[in-house]
């Protein structure tokens, strides 16, 4: 083996026969790796040090409230119109009362609306009222004693409506097999939106 010229770009230790060649980094990657350096120190200083800015978590936190406040606003909104609401007969409302129905309230109430663990919505027998405003209500609120799941804040308002409107096409029907009534005393059910 000769001797090692100085000049020679390779660098004199090997490993597995393969020699090393010293050649100098490019300029634009040693810059942009200070770059990173004096990065992570202003980083390090503004969100650590001097606490100038939200940590993520905080930051989670602050757009959590901002969504909640939005959301408890469409609520309240809601709840304060709830008083003089109508049953929507908007086909596309409807539609979306009957996804809705068919997503949350079929598994407790039957697809048909002949009660399995929730009460038949088909006949006069209602535990917590029969008219509009107060399904709306119950959907609201729900029945907790009975197991029934407070909706607000899950469903928005414009399906809660929809589907108070929905129920309102089981009034009347004779499903197959329905719940027999838990309320014996027949509510005051007014005509139905479908007659």
């Amino acid at each position: 083996m000769k001797p090692e010229d100085p000049n020679e770009t390779l660098m004199s230790h090997e490993a597995d026969g393969i020699r090393e060649l010293d050649n100098l980094l490019p300029r634009w990657w040693v810059w942009l790796f200070n770059l990173t350096i004096l990065f992570s120190v202003a980083y390090m200083l503004y969100y650590h040090v001097l606490n100038m800015g939200d940590l993520q978590a905080a930051a989670y936190e602050k757009e959590w409230e901002r969504g909640e406040a939005i959301k408890q606003k469409a609520v309240s909104e809601f709840e304060a119109k709830m008083a003089s609401l109508q049953p929507l007969t908007d086909p596309a409302a409807l539609a979306e009362g009957e996804e809705v129905y068919g997503m949350f309230c079929a598994p407790c109430h039957r697809p048909d609306g002949g009660g399995l663990v929730g009460p038949n919505l088909c006949d006069d027998f209602w535990l917590h009222g029969s008219n509009y405003t107060d399904n709306v209500k119950i959907i609201v609120n729900g029945v907790p004693e009975k197991g029934m799941l407070t909706w607000r804040g899950i469903l928005r308002p414009s399906q809660i409506e929809a589907v108070a409107s929905y129920l309102q096409k089981f009034r009347g029907t004779i499903p197959p097999n329905p719940k027999p009534p838990e309320n014996q005393a027949p509510v005051n059910t007014g005509p139905s939106l479908f007659e």
